[in-house]
């Protein structure tokens, strides 16, 4: 796991996180880095996962971060969303990264849905969010949600070559998996 010192380092010389709130940047906690939310997304239709081709759901953006006007989202009890954050990451071939909720939020009844990011991608991430509790929870835009820790990859990875470089959220259409 990296800690916060050497990961300054790298967001400083190497833009290891674009977009860190000032709070991350002068005085993190922890042995990560908060990640905000910037995006939330409804979907629809039907997805599809094949061994060569994949089709994921339509999505339709309920709500997006604006630094200029404050801005809730409330998300509903037992609904599925699809979030992004505000941060975008860009790993070296020598860096993954994996997410886990703040404690807060799970608290709330939120549970995410998270993977790995690889080493070599860079975007925002997008995670899978659902209200397990039986309250609704109202959310401002911009708060922070998840904590990404940072790894190592013991004789370096290989780089990420996925579909989601660069942050996509859903495909367009069925798509040959690569």
């Amino acid at each position: 796991m990296i800690g916060p010192k050497k990961l300054l380092e790298m967001v400083k010389k190497n833009n290891l996180v674009e977009g860190l709130a000032k709070r991350e940047l002068e005085n993190p906690e922890g042995a990560g880095f908060d990640l905000r939310l910037g995006e939330v997304y409804e979907i629809s239709g039907r997805s599809f996962l094949g061994i060569e081709e994949r089709e994921t759901p339509k999505i339709k953006l309920v709500a997006k971060y604006n630094p200029e006007k404050k801005q809730s989202f409330v998300f509903k009890p037992g609904k599925f969303y699809l979030v992004s954050t505000i941060e975008k990451v860009n790993l070296p071939l020598d860096v993954a990264a994996t997410f886990i909720p703040r404690t807060t939020t799970f608290r709330s009844g939120l549970f995410i849905r998270t993977g790995i990011a690889q080493p070599g991608y860079s975007g925002k991430l997008t995670f899978g969010l659902k209200n397990e509790g039986g309250v609704e929870v109202e959310i401002e835009l911009g708060a922070r949600f998840v904590f990404a820790i940072f790894h190592w990859v013991d004789g370096g990875g290989e780089k990420y070559r996925g579909q989601w470089q660069g942050g996509r959220v859903t495909t367009e259409k069925r798509e040959k998996q690569v």
